[in-house]
């Protein structure tokens, strides 16, 4: 991490990370593709996620989520920044040429060999069943089914803990956030903890350092007219916080769908 000195209020207890060992130069332009920001609007034009606009333009990094490459070994080139997620990416070029991007697990260097497949070594960057992985494993980069690609734990410093696997097929895991759900021994997963463990530290210390990463200010419902919000007309009319669409906020499950799988929620 990076601190600033106090020299100007925007600089007062910001923290950014350091990426000095990150890739400077652009990405590899066939791994890239252009995309159109949405701003928060859905398909109708209808804003559907508040406080979203403007930031910097970005290119799309194509992720291998799946690892469709099996049982050729790839090395790792280069670590590299990626603007449209929280976690690093790594390049890494196949035996026969092939150059791709992935996740970049945490401690993973440039040079070291990975690999993907159903029976193979279990360590740090290579994928492979849940099934031929030992009980006690961290993990990462989790299929929900198997061959859709990896679903769970994804972003900056998340991780799975393989706890145990039952005979008819399912395997438990405990996530970061303390939840415990069940999935497939068939399912892929990556050996490792999710690279960037810092990013929960970062103080943007000022509002226009989050204009840049496409944030706009947040406008309280009491502020706004009646017909805006139910909190609007500068009162609350003595009901509890609720969301723009009268749900309440503070308290109240949001998740009212019970999953199967999940054995426990997040506390």
């Amino acid at each position: 991490m990076k601190l600033f000195n106090a020299i100007t209020p925007s600089n007062r207890h910001r923290s950014i990370l350091i990426k000095k060992h990150l890739w400077h130069k652009k990405p590899i332009k066939k791994l890239t593709i252009g995309i159109h920001k949405q701003s928060g609007h859905n398909n109708q034009g209808k804003i559907t996620i508040y406080n979203r606009g403007g930031g910097h333009k970005r290119r799309y990094r194509k992720i291998d989520i799946k690892r469709s490459l099996i049982n050729i070994q790839a090395i790792v080139l280069r670590i590299e920044y990626d603007p449209n997620r929280t976690a690093n990416i790594a390049l890494i070029c196949y035996k026969n040429g092939i150059l791709s991007y992935i996740i970049a697990p945490n401690n993973i260097k440039i040079g070291d060999i990975i690999q993907s497949g159903i029976k193979i070594q279990s360590k740090i960057g290579n994928s492979l069943i849940i099934k031929n992985i030992m009980v006690g494993t961290i993990i990462h980069n989790i299929e929900l089914l198997p061959g859709k690609g990896g679903k769970i734990a994804r972003s900056a410093g998340t991780y799975a803990l393989l706890i145990n696997k039952n005979k008819n097929g399912n395997a438990m895991l405990r996530l970061s956030s303390g939840e415990i759900r069940m999935v497939s021994v068939l399912c892929m997963a990556t050996i490792g903890v999710v690279s960037n463990l810092k990013h929960n530290n970062i103080n943007y210390g000022k509002a226009g350092a989050l204009r840049w990463i496409n944030r706009k200010p947040c406008v309280r419902g009491v502020a706004m007219n009646p017909v805006d919000h139910p909190h609007g007309g500068r009162t609350k009319g003595g009901r509890p916080s609720v969301t723009p669409w009268g749900r309440i906020t503070k308290g109240m499950r949001t998740v009212l769908k019970k999953n199967k799988l999940v054995l426990s929620r997040r506390s």
